[in-house]
């Protein structure tokens, strides 16, 4: 047993077990932050006494900043010891929400929202990065899956924690309960964090980083749509110069010694598949949680409360399912595995297109499950055959393309979902019942990620599964 206990970079034994959990609860705390928020914003609009197109900007603005961490992450992993790099974000973090308990106006919470999802962009890259590196490629599904368990679970106890809390104590609670985490993980990680990650220092290309902040305004230009009162003069422009940014960024990292992020890992055929599973996956997952909510409380009557838990069913089976496909990858191959995702995916849309009428609510939980269940199949194992398509000394920049692009195309899928509602159901109201009109823009919305599904089963089909083959690198 001794000849199999892993060794850090000195040497030295450390506990494989301990250094995951450490890495997975400082990770899922982030995670549960950044997704029990909306639960709290009624409580925060009375208390700041701002509307809700202000308060939305705690969970938008935490989005952008996350996506333009996101590829800076390689460059951190690679120029900075871990154990430093993972308590520097714990601590970022820490402050961060710290302020926001502090806070005694909206622009100072968002000053702390900003800290946090700086933290956040690094870390939701870099665990994925860690613990595919330093987990055998033979086990790397069933460890991935074990890290998507606890995850996916943030999904359906984030909004359960938030609740609790804001049941009995204050809005400022809630951070409360996250400074305590966090602190705790970071005495923890003292001890159990070791450094595992190979440097290789380099300088920051600045003006990689100032092209990156085109993802920033594209991201927002595709949050306005849909919007009322959107100056669309001034976005097309926005957008105009971002997507000049995001070119400029691309040719660089082809055009310096040592880029920010490497985009050649883009040349693996496998790997572009990997991020296209991924990104599909993720659109699927995002506007299940986004418009079921919506069909719930417009169509069935449901209160806000009661529509948020009949997402709890299929977010607990996404967790649990999540350890499961990983082995399964493992054992069967990551093609078998996705085509099997993909499937109940394309599944879930096609019974909504399909069935006419109002659907009852015990069907919509089960196809929301169905649709979530195939994602858990997905997700994961997409990310893990990503890593297995490239050489260790990629990962990190694999890891981080894919976590920008699914970040991207999923903000994209819900813009995409809420302008196809809002016109479709318009169109329908000079025609027909608002009932009748409200079923229309939900069944054009379910009409259009039925084809998006399609796409990434055809993508799955053409995945090549040599799990052993690598590139070259």
């Amino acid at each position: 047993m001794a000849e199999t206990q892993p060794i850090d970079l000195k040497g030295r034994p450390y506990n494989h077990l301990a250094f995951i959990w450490t890495l997975l609860a400082g990770t899922f705390t982030m995670s549960i932050s950044q997704s029990s928020l909306s639960t709290a914003y009624p409580t925060l609009m009375h208390y700041f006494n701002i509307p809700a197109s202000t308060v939305q900007w705690l969970t938008t603005g935490f989005m952008l900043v996350m996506v333009v961490m996101m590829p800076v992450s390689p460059w951190l992993l690679n120029n900075l010891r871990f154990p430093v790099l993972f308590m520097s974000m714990l601590a970022l973090f820490d402050v961060g929400t710290f302020i926001i308990y502090l806070a005694t106006s909206f622009p100072m919470m968002m000053l702390g929202r900003v800290m946090e999802a700086m933290a956040v962009g690094v870390m939701f890259p870099s665990y994925q990065t860690v613990m595919l590196r330093i987990t055998p490629e033979d086990k790397r599904g069933g460890v991935m899956g074990f890290a998507g368990l606890v995850m996916g679970s943030a999904l359906a106890v984030g909004p359960i924690i938030s609740g609790i809390v804001l049941k009995y104590t204050t809005w400022q609670g809630l951070f409360v309960v996250f400074m305590l985490i966090i602190t705790v993980v970071f005495v923890l990680s003292l001890k159990t964090i070791k450094d595992v990650m190979p440097q290789h220092t380099s300088r920051l290309d600045y003006l990689s980083v100032v092209g990156s902040l085109g993802f920033i305004g594209i991201l927002y230009v595709v949050n306005q749509i849909g919007k009322a009162g959107v100056n669309w003069g001034l976005q097309g422009t926005l957008l105009v110069v971002s997507l000049l940014l995001v070119t400029f960024f691309v040719w660089r990292q082809f055009h310096v010694d040592t880029p920010l992020l490497e985009l050649r890992v883009l040349k693996t055929f496998n790997f572009d598949l990997a991020v296209l599973l991924t990104g599909t996956s993720y659109i699927a997952l995002i506007v299940v949680t986004i418009i079921f909510p919506l069909y719930y409380q417009t169509v069935l009557g449901l209160s806000p409360f009661a529509s948020g838990m009949s997402l709890v069913p299929g977010a607990v089976l996404l967790s649990l399912l999540n350890p499961v496909t990983g082995h399964l990858a493992d054992k069967i191959g990551f093609k078998g595995t996705m085509l099997t995702g993909m499937g109940m995916i394309v599944v879930g849309w096609a019974l909504l297109v399909l069935m006419p009428g109002k659907q009852p609510l015990f069907s919509m939980i089960l196809i929301a499950a169905l649709i979530e269940g195939g994602n858990a199949f997905v997700m994961m194992p997409a990310v893990t055959l990503g890593a297995n398509s490239l050489p260790d000394n990629l990962i990190s920049h694999g890891t981080a393309v894919i976590t920008t692009v699914r970040q991207i195309l999923g903000s994209t899928g819900v813009a995409v979902a809420t302008l196809i509602l809002a016109m479709v159901t318009a169109s329908h109201k000079a025609t027909t019942t608002a009932a009748n009109a409200n079923l229309a823009g939900y069944r054009a919305v379910f009409m259009t990620f039925l084809v998006v599904s399609i796409v990434g089963f055809i993508f799955a089909a053409m995945l090549r599964d040599g799990r052993k083959t690598k590139a070259q690198g």
